[in-house]
């Protein structure tokens, strides 16, 4: 094959024509078709991902990355706790006590989760809580979230009224129990869900309210590196009375929706690369059907039918690998800058931050890389094979 000829005739054949300036238009509208479909299936994937990560890590923060769980009453104890830390000297442990709860404030109430917590292993577990205990529990001292301190206008120092499922006697009837709490500090995670529902207190006010057995938890938090590994390996450890929980396992329906909605993205901006490949198959074969006759002049004076293949898949390839490394290059750029610039401002009371989060897997951009240069080679395909079987005799015959 005359490599020579196969490059003159390509870039012949890539030059504007003027009786034909639709065949050249047609062309121009594949290139940037594919270059517009690559930089946003690209952007969109760094978007996904990042949004994925950001949700990770502040769910991975407040949910814990292991739990243990009572199945029995009383089966969490300080005997468990001490043997698990002797035979797991990478881990800490933060045991817990827990009930449900509402707080109220003038005529606002709002509910969630009642924590007793040891502040110093706390700390230890989760370090939303660590930046917020600033200062040792006072005597009914508990922490909120910033969002639940806003809405209720309240400030480090001011006393806040949480009622509490456990029913008490009052005269006659029953009654919520009820306890006012000074606020010793406020946290923030970011996500409003647990910001607006997580409140924490010390053991010894837990156990004062409840009436509750020093030592007898509902559950111990668990600070992993490894959680999958070590998952399996603490679970080998616990009675059967007593279960095991990763954060993964906690979130599992929203982590599979976040992968499905991704995918289905993905699916959808890939047709947009297709739709502009169609435009490559049609200008190929505009440009095969008025180069007719001079393919086959060429077939005639010597060329062979593997050089014809060859020009017009090389054309079109020219035209659609092209649109992929200028979609490359306009997809990385559009997300440097949005890294760089407020351009898109997100609310931060919904997304946990207003900063718009970008992380591109290499495992997406080879994807897309590769996605789009098979569909291009499949566009550019069919029309060199239709160039290649022209039958000169019979073009050159009618002419």
């Amino acid at each position: 094959m005359n490599s020579k000829f196969v490059n003159t005739m390509v870039k012949r054949y890539l030059r504007f024509d003027r009786e034909h300036p639709f065949i050249f238009l047609s062309a121009i509208l594949a290139f940037f078709g594919i270059a517009i479909g690559v930089m946003v299936l690209i952007i969109a994937m760094a978007i996904m991902n990042g949004m994925e990560k950001e949700f990770e890590k502040r769910l991975f923060v407040m949910n814990y990355p292991l739990t243990i769980y009572p199945k029995v009453r009383g089966a969490i104890d300080n005997e468990l706790l001490e043997s698990l830390e002797n035979k797991f000297l990478d881990l800490k442990f933060s045991p817990y006590m827990q009930s449900q709860a509402l707080v109220r404030k003038g005529g606002t109430l709002k509910g969630g989760l009642f924590f007793g917590i040891d502040p110093e292993r706390e700390k230890e577990v989760n370090e939303v809580f660590a930046k917020a205990y600033t200062k040792p529990f006072g005597k009914y001292g508990v922490i909120i979230g910033r969002p639940l301190a806003d809405e209720l206008g309240i400030g480090i120092g001011d006393k806040i009224m949480f009622l509490f499922s456990k029913m008490e006697p009052a005269g006659l009837s029953l009654m919520p129990l009820s306890k006012r709490f000074k606020v010793d500090g406020i946290f923030r995670s970011g996500l409003n869900a647990y910001d607006e529902s997580y409140y924490y207190t010390s053991f010894k006010s837990f156990e004062k309210i409840f009436k509750r057995k020093p030592g007898e938890y509902d559950g111990i938090h668990i600070d992993s590196k490894k959680p999958m590994r070590d998952i399996e390996l603490i679970k080998s450890e616990l009675p059967s009375t007593v279960g095991i929980i990763g954060w993964w396992q906690q979130n599992g329906n929203f982590f599979a929706a976040m992968q499905m909605e991704k995918r289905a993205l993905f699916i959808v901006l890939m047709l947009i690369i297709l739709i502009a490949s169609l435009n490559i198959v049609s200008s190929l074969l505009m440009t095969v059907m008025n180069r007719r006759s001079e393919v086959a002049l060429l077939l005639s004076l010597g060329a062979s039918k593997k050089e014809i293949l060859h020009i017009f898949f090389r054309l079109g390839l020219i035209i659609g690998v092209g649109g992929v490394f200028i979609g490359t290059l306009l997809g990385l750029s559009g997300m440097e800058i949005l890294k760089h610039f407020d351009i898109i401002s997100l609310p931060e009371d919904v997304y946990g931050t207003s900063r718009l989060p970008l992380d591109l897997d290499l495992k997406d951009f080879i994807s897309i890389i590769v996605g789009a240069f098979v569909i291009t080679l499949l566009s550019s395909l069919y029309p060199a094979k239709k160039a290649s079987q022209i039958d000169a005799l019979k073009v050159l015959r009618n002419e």
